[in-house]
């Protein structure tokens, strides 16, 4: 991996967002200096779009009020209710009674990122939020990060809290999750629904294999570049949870920037000032994105066996719409939805979103698509 000075090079978000999902951490003026100066190498920095976006997935801004008189999840600073998992405390948000719906919030945000979502849905379906381990008031564990990680959390989630079939619905980094955890679980998730996912398409002629590193390179220049990468992303942690940052860059992606808001802010200033959270912020812009090649999207498709549903923001910045028919091509089973949002569409515009996942939903049958896994 090549130095952090560079980690703001347009490569970061190429292989998950295609985009310039790297105005999260640095502003315009830099991030054009920075193209000039470093060319990286695609594959050592697969999943550096996600993270980089994620760091400020909500925001905040002047508005206080719910958007055009909807219901809105109450924010409550202590959080609604926790499960301990592998000895970590986990937060979720539970509303409802009906077919369970798990709802999984991107990198960076939390389950009150479905605000809007959670009290519509609730009126006829059980409605589960999580917050994934290292996020939002779910613990800070300071362990080695992987994509893997999140899924074994969602499919302990819905053995140990939900206890039947469910409908997994995820946005960007969730979205990706709650892929993986369909696969890894296909006997209790009956439905999906993505909504601007991260993850990519995996080149099969591509080689994995990586040269062995020199006696210089592991005693000698991986040290320094720790410390290197420890000074500059310790910087880009701190610039990144400030509030007016937060603003800045949430309303690039929002289209309609009406409910970027102070409720969103206080989501994200509040786990952020966690004492474990700057070192997980650098766990996972380092060592998590490093293994994150192996799992591409036509890898996970090719195993999924539900009814799926995509939810496009066709105005995101870093996940426009061809990324959506490109994983409806390759899964038949799948019903795609346009909408004029960003990369958060449910929050954008809930009302769009709540309307077209509970028409989805309505038309699912558990028990056959039970019997056809």
């Amino acid at each position: 991996m090549s130095s952090s000075s560079c980690s703001l090079s347009p490569s970061l978000r190429s292989r998950l967002f295609n985009s310039s999902a790297t105005r999260f951490l640095v502003p315009p003026a830099r991030l054009n200096q920075c193209r000039s100066r470093c060319e990286m190498n695609r594959r050592s920095f697969a999943f550096r779009g996600i993270l980089a976006s994620g760091v400020s997935i909500t925001g905040s801004s002047l508005a206080t009020e719910p958007t055009q008189g909807m219901e809105r999840l109450p924010f409550k600073p202590e959080g609604y209710n926790f499960w301990t998992w592998r000895g970590h405390k986990i937060h979720y948000v539970v509303q409802g009674e009906g077919l369970p719906i798990v709802l999984i919030h991107g990198f960076g945000a939390s389950s009150y990122h479905w605000r809007y979502n959670i009290p519509e849905l609730a009126k006829k379906y059980k409605v589960y939020a999580v917050d994934l381990l290292g996020f939002g008031w779910s613990e800070k564990a300071l362990i080695e990060y992987d994509a893997m990680v999140w899924r074994d959390q969602v499919v302990d989630f819905l053995k140990e809290i939900v206890k039947e079939p469910a409908v997994l619905v995820g946005n960007s980094l969730g979205g990706f999750t709650a892929l993986v955890a369909a696969v890894g679980f296909p006997d209790q998730v009956v439905g999906l629904a993505l909504l601007n996912s991260a993850g990519q398409f995996g080149n099969p002629n591509e080689k994995m294999d990586e040269p062995e590193e020199s006696i210089l390179q592991k005693f000698v220049l991986k040290p320094l570049k720790e410390v290197f990468q420890r000074v500059v992303l310790g910087f880009l942690f701190w610039q990144a949870k400030q509030p007016a940052r937060i603003e800045s860059v949430l309303k690039s992606v929002y289209i309609n920037t009406s409910n970027v808001d102070d409720y969103l802010v206080e989501s994200i200033t509040m786990p952020a000032a966690d004492p474990n959270a700057g070192e997980v912020y650098y766990r996972l812009m380092t060592r998590f994105m490093l293994n994150q090649s192996k799992y591409t999207l036509n890898s996970a498709l090719s195993e999924l066996r539900c009814p799926l549903l995509l939810l496009w923001g066709d105005l995101d910045p870093w996940v426009g719409p061809a990324k959506a028919n490109r994983i409806k091509e390759f899964y038949p089973n799948s019903t795609l939805v346009n909408l004029k949002a960003g990369h958060c569409p449910h929050d954008e515009v809930p009302e769009l979103v709540n309307k077209s996942l509970m028409d989805w939903l309505s038309s699912l049958k558990p028990e056959a698509s039970l019997q056809t896994l």
